[in-house]
């Protein structure tokens, strides 16, 4: 590989530009390989999930109290940080600090913060790995001090008496059941039928009726359509989030976005696909965006394997990374999991004359475990669906460690094994593992 001059450094193999979970795994990952790499972050390293996102918010979910939460995320966080910088210490990689932003198709300019003077950095391969922000519904009244995102919610120095949620997704249930548990009085206004879209309907309607005897209040099927007729001392926007894409020169190299909330395209080896009339010179082949900012799979697992597929691109080596089987969890109480499609989605996909035939969804229950029953955790279900040749397909389950026991479906996925495969698999006892054992009975 032929490398490029930085100005002011060493020959550069490749640039990224922020340093999340995408980009310092990519720098570490493409560092290993003997790539030289420059990244570029203009917060603290970590992005979102290790700062204001889900490591700040599992310290809630595992504290029994609100001081205890702000305690062990002032420990936690900081502690990680650490772990991310001594990552980006490998001799192979070089990081700056400062806002970096694209030139062309092989050049990064950046605002040093160290030296407060600008530099051009060039390389063959740039990997854009922004993240996302917060999306903020154009609601009347959105300006009340009254109203935070997650981030706001995670620098409270007090705990409110009263919460009021907009959006029953990921961040919005996760939040009302730590909230809740602290002592809040907590509400959850949400404009669809059900909560969790991504997860199936039977799950996600049992989890929230579990939520709703500990206390939640839910109004489904609400639209909020002014913030002064919320009645609470805090309001928090959990309706999602949307790339970050301003600010870092996509315009200037053809990248065109119809909107703010738009994604970067990617190919399947995540790189950027532009515009037929980009007017920047050079080539856009070594141009690629991984993680939240190309919207594909906003978690942060999967912009670390993301990152690994861009890298083993520009070394030219193949791997088997399945991106169609992606896991993911929500951490309420019970917590939940899923892989896979909805059985919804399933029905959806088939004909009525075949939907009968094409799959088999088989059902498990925590209150048949005995591990479950021994630590006290008899809430729970899992829903296992084969197609069919039999084959597993998908997994929805909510109950205690409901995660782990997803995360191994995910790992069966991968290597296309049938139930009776799975059947025949040896299950510690007692674990909760077994309800999935217990599922293909």
């Amino acid at each position: 590989m032929n490398n490029s001059t930085v100005v002011g450094g060493s020959p550069a193999d490749l640039l990224i530009i922020g340093a999340g979970p995408g980009g310092y795994r990519a720098a570490e990952y493409a560092a290993k390989q003997g790539l030289k790499v420059i990244i570029f972050e203009d917060d603290n390293v970590g992005g979102t999930c290790l700062n204001v996102g889900c490591i700040p918010t599992k310290t809630y979910v595992h504290s029994a109290t609100f001081a205890e939460a702000r305690e062990r995320m002032a420990q936690v966080v900081p502690q990680l940080r650490v772990g991310v910088e001594t990552i980006l210490s490998h001799p192979n990689i070089t990081l700056v600090r400062g806002r970096a932003r694209l030139v062309d198709f092989s050049t990064v300019c950046c605002d040093s913060v160290a030296t407060n003077d600008e530099g051009e950095y060039i390389a063959p391969n740039i990997i854009i790995a922004t993240g996302s922000e917060t999306k903020w519904l154009p609601i009347k009244g959105i300006d009340d001090p009254r109203v935070v995102d997650s981030t706001g919610l995670l620098n409270l120095d007090s705990l409110p008496k009263r919460l009021a949620i907009i959006g029953a997704g990921v961040i919005g249930m996760e939040f009302a059941s730590v909230f809740n548990r602290f002592g809040s009085e907590v509400t959850v206004i949400e404009y669809l039928k059900e909560c969790l879209p991504a997860l199936d309907s039977d799950i996600a309607k049992r989890l929230r009726k579990t939520m709703e005897k500990r206390g939640i209040t839910f109004k489904m099927k609400t639209a909020v359509e002014n913030i002064a007729d919320i009645d609470a001392d805090v309001i928090l926007m959990a309706t999602g989030r949307r790339p970050r894409i301003e600010g870092f020169g996509l315009d200037r190299v053809g990248i065109g976005l119809p909107n703010a909330n738009s994604p970067i395209p990617v190919d399947d080896n995540f790189r950027v696909v532009t515009t037929p009339d980009a007017s920047a010179s050079g080539s856009p082949s070594g141009l690629y965006a991984i993680g939240d900012v190309n919207g594909k799979q906003m978690l942060a697992h999967a912009a670390e394997m993301q990152a690994v597929r861009a890298v083993n691109h520009i070394l030219g080596r193949k791997d088997n990374i399945r991106f169609d089987i992606m896991p993911a969890a929500i951490f309420t109480e019970p917590e939940a999991a899923c892989v896979g499609p909805t059985e919804d989605a399933i029905k959806a996909a088939t004909t009525p004359a075949a939907s009968a035939s094409s799959y088999t969804c088989r059902k498990a229950f925590w209150r048949a475990n005995g591990k479950a029953l021994a630590m006290g955790e008899t809430e729970g279900m899992l829903k296992l669906f084969s197609d069919a040749d039999d084959r597993i397909i998908g997994c929805h389950a909510y109950g205690a460690h409901s995660a782990d026991i997803v995360q191994e479906v995910s790992t069966l996925m991968c290597r296309d094994t049938t139930v009776a495969q799975l059947r025949d698999m040896v299950h510690i006892h007692p674990t909760l593992n077994e309800i999935l054992k217990a599922a293909t009975d």
